[in-house]
């Protein structure tokens, strides 16, 4: 470890906001300008959270690039680029880190947008004389240091002499400052551009690429795009923005084409749904993508364009009115364009006909237009919608058979029976300090519907247990099939339908009903899932989601015989284990409704595993953990009983080792059914190896 290191790490003070020494710089214009000593605020998620004043001092976290001009832009000059490169807090760094920590790596890629074909002409890359034949940073440019934080970059390849004037030019650029050593990460400049015309006209905003806010889109999974950590690392972090990804992923990049943007990005987020995969065939582009599994739309084929190419984007309207073999062809990748195989219209020779049948007007749901065919069932017009809520719940007592009360309404507030639908099915379960009790039974053709008050009345068969005590929850499966016409004339799709799951808490012995406590919310999981939807689409909030995945359950009721021991299906050990998929050391498979066998162990999370508040409320992932919580069953796992905390943990932390680490500091005192988990003295909030200490980023 150098001393600059061991320098930081001695002033780990677990302070969230520092200022910093002001500092002098020169502004674009020439003038001296002092940076405020503003403090810039760290969460508990960052790394610098947990810095002292002078450590942060000296660090200066932070990587920010300016471009203040750019000169020499007619056909046939190398562009000359003049920058500053700043900290958090607008100081000025060394490019070469001497004098200032940490030496910065610039990458400067140029391109000509054609607004035509949508495709950048890549000015920069290999080889470095002649015509870029693959799209890359700029070749054999040089740096000139004009002061700290202020420099200029000579490009050594050439706007072309036959550059086209009315097209516009991007210059890209990004950059790492190298800070592994000193703080334990490195910093990835934001990536910056100069759109420009090389008449000295302003580029019009129609004439550079513009179809996606990352922030809106890409990053609500990828947690960020281009970030530096696992399964989200691109070319070691530094390529950020889809603009910045379409530089260089044009009609050249890659054999034949095939990184092209419009393919390559289609075609890997298909993953396993892909035609050629389910065939037999894996998708390999610079690794193998035949295991990605699109997280959205209840775990189907994304078929959601607008997730991506999300709604408030300049060019929003790009995926449906721009239908062409190269990107329809890159997800329904069985279509021989040549021969007309697997495509109702026949041999297709060239894009021009396109939008004859793929219009971008859609006249009907599931019709042939681009946003008809991406229909969302569940968001189909047709659906009545589904509404749900507990009116009342009586007899919920120790040793007493509950009857439950529920409203069931379409979303116009007409009233809906529930013992004539697919699914109506009560549920209570408790306590809620930690499930152990869930009892499940279907009201279908046995509730009584009020004709008068619209509600749905059903009394359990199965009654609470004898010593039952505390606060006990009530909750309602429900479904209704669906058939919904298609605008192309095929066959109806057919479906189910539920409403939110409502959910009511009553107290037995507790003076106020105490609800169980939250850790995660479904919004959270939305946030990349769009709608999850579970058991069928039925299970559609958290809090009934662990009233069954609760610290004893398994899935022994269906597990075969000769794949013995069960598994627990606990969240606090399930959900995490699913998604560390790939990286986790231990087998994770679950066996399902009718004995159906899920394996996790492909699964490729998007994003950063260190970031718990990216599905975890702020406080959700902290130990120690609430009193009472129950010890989860393990029997697949190294240990068996394991406590609640250790459950989680070593829910991602699966490997021996880490197991042998939490068993020794778990104890099992005389008269006590819990173990006891020694997890908090270190681990937990404020000490030096807390939980959000560790996972900072």
């Amino acid at each position: 470890m150098s001393l600059v290191s061991r320098t930081a790490l001695t002033l780990l003070a677990g302070l969230v906001a520092v200022p910093m020494t002001p500092v002098t710089h020169t502004s674009p214009s020439g003038s001296p300008v002092a940076s405020e000593a503003t403090p810039v605020a760290y969460d508990a998620t960052q790394k610098e959270a947990y810095l002292a004043p002078e450590a942060l001092t000296y660090i200066r976290p932070g990587l920010n690039i300016k471009i203040a001009s750019v000169t020499n832009v007619a056909a046939g000059q190398k562009p000359v680029i003049e920058f500053f490169i700043t900290d958090n807090l607008g100081g000025p760094l060394d490019r070469l880190g001497l004098v200032t920590p940490g030496p910065l790596n610039p990458g400067i890629i140029m391109g000509a947008w054609d607004t035509a074909t949508r495709y950048y002409t890549a000015y920069t890359g290999t080889p470095a004389a002649g015509p870029v034949t693959s799209a890359g940073r700029d070749q054999g440019g040089t740096f000139t240091d004009l002061e700290t934080g202020h420099f200029k970059y000579n490009f050594g390849q050439a706007i072309p002499a036959t550059h086209d004037v009315n097209k516009t030019i991007t210059i890209g650029v990004y950059g790492t400052r190298t800070m592994s050593d000193i703080v334990g990460k490195d910093y990835y400049a934001p990536n910056v551009f100069y759109d420009f015309r090389t008449d000295g006209k302003p580029a019009a905003a129609n004439s550079v690429w513009n179809n996606m806010d990352v922030a809106k889109s890409c990053n609500l999974c990828h947690d960020p795009l281009g970030g530096a950590f696992g399964a989200t690392q691109f070319h070691g972090g530094t390529r950020q923005t889809v603009k910045m990804c379409v530089l260089c992923h044009n009609a050249t990049k890659g054999t034949n084409g095939q990184a092209d943007a419009k393919l390559f990005f289609h075609k890997l987020h298909m993953g396993k749904y892909l035609p050629s995969v389910l065939a037999g065939t894996p998708y390999v582009m610079d690794g193998d993508w035949s295991t990605v599994g699109w997280p959205g739309n209840n775990n189907k084929a994304p078929f959601d364009c607008t997730t991506c190419h999300e709604t408030s984007a300049p060019e929003k309207d790009v995926w449906y009115t721009r239908p062409s073999r190269l990107v329809c062809g890159s997800c329904h990748d069985n279509i021989n364009w040549t021969t007309g195989a697997n495509h109702a219209a026949g041999q297709q020779i060239n894009d021009a006909s396109c939008s004859n049948c793929h219009d971008s007007v859609q006249d009907a749901e599931f019709d042939a237009s681009v946003i008809g065919a991406h229909t969302i069932p569940l968001r189909s017009t047709q659906l009545k919608g589904l509404k749900a809520s507990i009116v009342s719940v009586t007899n919920l007592a120790a040793g007493k058979k509950p009857t439950v009360v529920v409203k069931i309404t379409n979303n116009d507030g007409t009233a809906v029976d529930g013992s004539k639908l697919g699914t109506f099915a009560p549920i209570f379960a408790g306590p809620t300090t930690s499930y152990t009790t869930y009892v499940r039974e279907s009201a279908v053709g046995k509730a009584i519907f009020d004709t008068t008050a619209g509600t749905s009345t059903y009394t359990f068969t199965a009654a609470l247990p004898a010593k039952a005590a505390g606060t006990w929850a009530v909750s309602c499966d429900i479904e209704r099939a669906y058939s919904l016409a298609r605008g192309d004339g095929k066959p109806d799709i057919t479906g189910n339908e539920s409403p939110l799951n409502p959910m009511m808490y009553v107290a037995l012995t507790d003076a106020v009903a105490a609800p169980r406590r939250i850790s995660v919310t479904m919004a959270q999981c939305n946030k990349c899932h769009g709608a999850l939807g579970l058991h069928g689409g039925q299970r559609l909030v958290i809090e009934e989601c662990v009233m069954c995945h609760n610290p004893t359950a398994d899935d022994s009721p269906v597990r075969p015989a000769d794949q013995m021991p069960v598994e627990s299906i606990s969240l606090q050990r399930m959900i995490h284990r699913i998604h560390s998929g790939d990286a986790l050391t231990q087998d994770f498979t679950i066996y399902g409704n009718r004995a159906s066998l899920h394996n996790y162990n492909e699964v490729r999370f998007p994003g950063d595993r260190r970031n718990c508040a990216k599905c975890h409320t702020s406080t959700g992932y902290l130990i120690p953990l609430a009193n009472k919580i129950d010890s989860v069953t393990t029997n697949r796992d190294y240990f068996t009983p394991q406590g609640p905390g250790t459950a989680a943990c070593l829910g991602c932390h699966d490997g021996r080792d880490a197991a042998a680490h939490a068993l020794i500091n778990t104890a099992h005192f005389p008269g006590s059914t819990v173990p006891a988990e020694a997890c908090a003295a270190c681990h937990g909030a404020g000490h030096d190896l807390g939980v959000d200490k560790v996972h900072a980023r």
